[in-house]
């Protein structure tokens, strides 16, 4: 009997430590830690861009939040749960013409903080913080990625009153190998584009305005082949290069239903004075018996990538029959030129109001 006790008792004591070793190596210190920091610029050579690039390693999954702070100067602060500062050390200085300097702030063993101090201030737009999942295959951990988009400068503007002097760029949609649009009698988009961007040349120039096209004939603006991108560049840096005062981009719409109709005019609020120039445009087309579908904000490559105040004319459906055919008669396209040059001399009358020009 006193061997199975003694038995027993050497049983448990042989037991205990395994039991205590489990539970020590289940709660152990440390826990999920930020590890390391690379970081890089990504410049893009046709857009002329900038990105700053963060990737953050971690030992385990972690969750953030951030948020932009414009006290004394402009920070990006990310929270991280369920994640302490680790070896990464405290600071890293960074490029010095997107953000200063990265910060790790150690909250608590499952908590920190990233405090990134930027060169100048930012949008919301301008950064995208994510986290990637981690990737043994290829030998990668959890990461944090930070994204932060280099600033456009922003343009003061101080508009004066009236056309004259005014430079514009008129950018007939589509063109040479893209017939855009095909109506049901076979009209082609490229060509009412055309031609309604040469009346409404004809109109700002006689009111003193200088007028540069994109396109003057049937052709490609940056050449045969192109990918959508490069074409869309090119019309966009014609605007750009020449400094223009407004852009205006004429299109033809369509649907597969062909009773649906009428005019847009659409814009992509980058200067502040985008949305005036929609509606100063949008507001002029009574005269044609085409429905009003207002003004509208879009993200169309070529608004977004012009520097100043610019438009997409959506005038009309080619998908229409009825709007087929009367878009193509001289007395229409006359009257979309008028209106539209009409919408571009009260524009820049209330862009020089709002702007201190007179």
């Amino acid at each position: 009997m006193q061997r199975i006790v003694l038995g027993l008792l050497l049983l448990m004591m042989l037991m205990v430590p395994q039991t205590t070793r489990a539970a020590a190596l289940s709660t152990a210190p440390g826990g999920v830690e930020l590890t390391n920091l690379r970081w890089f610029v990504h410049k893009d050579a046709v857009e002329g861009t900038s990105k700053l690039r963060l990737v953050i390693d971690v030992t385990g999954g972690v969750k953030v939040a951030s948020v932009l702070s414009q006290n004394n100067s402009p920070q990006l602060i990310i929270d991280v749960t369920g994640g302490g500062v680790g070896k990464i050390g405290d600071s890293v200085t960074l490029d010095g013409d997107i953000a200063d300097k990265v910060t790790f702030i150690k909250k608590n063993a499952a908590a920190s903080q990233i405090v990134v101090d930027l060169s100048n201030a930012i949008d919301d737009s301008d950064y995208k913080v994510f986290t990637l999942p981690s990737n043994p295959g290829s030998n990668k951990s959890f990461r944090i990625v930070i994204d932060i988009n280099k600033p456009v400068p922003k343009v003061n503007y101080n508009f004066t009153a009236g056309l004259k002097d005014k430079v514009i760029v008129i950018d007939p949609g589509h063109g040479g190998s893209d017939s855009g649009a095909i109506g049901p009698d076979g009209i082609q988009e490229k060509n009412i584009t055309l031609a309604i961007a040469g009346k409404l040349k004809a109109l700002l120039e006689q009111a003193g305005a200088k007028v540069i096209m994109t396109r003057e004939t049937d052709v490609d603006v940056y050449g045969p082949n192109a990918s959508a991108k490069d074409e869309l560049q090119a019309r966009s840096s014609v605007a750009n290069d020449n400094k223009a005062d407004a852009f205006v981009c004429l299109h033809i719409d369509a649907f597969p239903n062909p009773t649906v109709g009428g005019i847009t005019t659409h814009y992509y609020q980058k200067t502040g004075y985008d949305a005036m120039l929609a509606s100063s445009i949008q507001d002029q087309f009574g005269n044609i018996n085409f429905p009003d579908r207002g003004a509208k904000s879009s993200g169309f490559y070529v608004l977004k990538h012009t520097q100043m105040p610019g438009v997409l004319v959506e005038m009309g459906f080619i998908s229409n029959p009825d709007e087929e055919k009367v878009l193509t008669t001289p007395q229409i396209q006359q009257q979309l030129g008028q209106d539209i040059m009409q919408g571009l001399d009260s524009f820049f009358a209330q862009a020089a109001r709002k702007g201190g020009g007179s």
